[in-house]
């Protein structure tokens, strides 16, 4: 990181750093406001002083310093009480800490901790969206489709509640861990999706966070092998994560799985999502568990990535599949998703039929009139296809997206 220009090291630095540090001060201090705060004052004395100084050979490393001093100077501003003051000298305590439950990395303690049963799912996933990803209230907000004001109520309000209970910042017991499991995994997968289509920002692809969330997957896998939707939720990152090198056109342009170089594919992500899934078949089939929503994707992506053309994809296994996972999740996404496959196999005018069904609730959704201008496209009727495609651009936040729904509308007739 020394040697990039001061701007672009304070921005990797945010990606790399963030979560480890906040993660590392909550565990020091037992305080999650003081480690988000701190962390980012270390953050804005790094805006301050390194174009000054020049970026420091350990970034990492003084912003953790940095975050520290700023940590146990709010405790000692803040609180008269002894015991603010002895935990402000646990940081002069180079004493090693003793294990303290069955997770041991620092980041993935952090969304357990977030993740009480104590708070609302919604709360607790955005909360960790914030804390664990660095994640702005805009960017949450776009991955729960709410407004950002909206939103930061909602955060605000968790954090409020975790310091009026006393919710101490401690990893669960094996016996918690079945009961916040699924606001973890909740998380972990909105993190990747943050990451695989950013809503907001200049880049298409934001890496950082599709590999920080695989490797919460993976640690997820270490410490719970035998739970189907743990197994799942990898599955399904790792066999959605493996077209990336297909996903991106050099002119920056998002290229869409029909239009993508199979060729390309991380292959050896795809045979290891598929050893996952095939693990889950033979436990199902020797009278396991009925697959959870997380497996019943992973099969979804399958049927793409298994698929030699996209000619070749079965969707008629598609529209199956969507109709379990709407079982499962009977979101109004969900049923979009469902309503492409549809089209596929029963043609566009009745795809569009069950897509418009869902305009009331997915209107705000740019993914809806993105699909809507397609199969309008297809049915000939150009006039409304632009108009479904104007909308989908103004509501695109990435500009990949952006480029390829404006190609796609410039090429209709008039």
């Amino acid at each position: 990181m020394p040697g990039l220009p001061v701007e672009q090291a304070i921005t990797r630095a945010h990606r790399e750093e963030w979560a480890r540090v906040v993660a590392g001060l909550a565990r020091r201090f037992g305080d999650l406001d003081v480690a988000e705060e701190a962390t980012a004052e270390a953050f804005v004395a790094a805006v301050e002083r390194w174009p000054r100084d020049g970026v420091p050979p350990n970034p990492g490393g003084w912003l953790v310093t940095t975050a520290t001093r700023k940590a146990i100077d709010r405790l000692r501003r803040d609180s008269q009480r002894d015991a603010r003051h002895r935990a402000a000298r646990i940081a002069y305590d180079d004493t090693p800490t003793e294990p303290t439950g069955p997770v041991e990395d620092d980041r993935l303690r952090l969304v357990f901790t977030c993740c009480h049963p104590a708070l609302a799912m919604e709360a607790r996933v955005a909360l960790t969206l914030r804390l664990l990803g660095g994640l702005t209230v805009g960017e949450i907000a776009r991955a729960f489709l709410v407004q950002e004001p909206a939103m930061a109520r909602r955060i605000t309000r968790a954090k409020a509640k975790i310091k009026a209970a006393g919710i101490p910042y401690r990893v669960p017991s094996a016996d918690d861990i079945h009961e916040r499991l699924a606001g973890v995994l909740a998380v972990v997968y909105l993190v990747f999706n943050e990451g695989y289509l950013p809503g907001q920002g200049t880049e298409p692809l934001r890496v950082d966070l599709t590999d920080e969330a695989i490797r919460l997957g993976r640690l997820l896998r270490t410490l719970l092998p035998d739970d189907g939707e743990v197994a799942g939720l990898l599955a399904l990152m790792l066999l959605t994560d493996a077209r990336r090198p297909a996903r991106v056109s050099a002119t920056g342009e998002l290229v869409t799985l029909d239009e993508q170089d199979r060729s390309v594919w991380d292959r050896i992500r795809i045979a290891e999502g598929n050893a996952l899934l095939g693990e889950r078949i033979k436990v199902m089939t020797a009278g396991g568990a009925a697959p959870g929503r997380y497996q019943v994707q992973a099969a979804i992506n399958a049927v793409h990535t298994n698929a030699s053309t996209s000619r070749d994809t079965d969707w008629s296994t598609l529209v199956a599949l969507y109709g379990s996972l709407a079982q499962l999740d009977p979101s109004p996404v969900v049923w979009l998703n469902r309503a492409v496959a549809v089209a596929e196999v029963d043609g566009p005018e009745v795809g569009l039929a069950e897509i418009d069904a869902l305009g009331e609730a997915l209107d705000g959704y740019h993914a809806f009139h993105a699909v809507r201008a397609d199969l309008l496209r297809r049915l000939g009727r150009d006039g409304d296809s632009r108009a479904a495609y104007d909308r989908a651009i103004g509501l695109a936040g990435n500009p990949a997206e952006q480029a390829y729904l404006t190609r796609r509308r410039d090429q209709l007739a008039g």
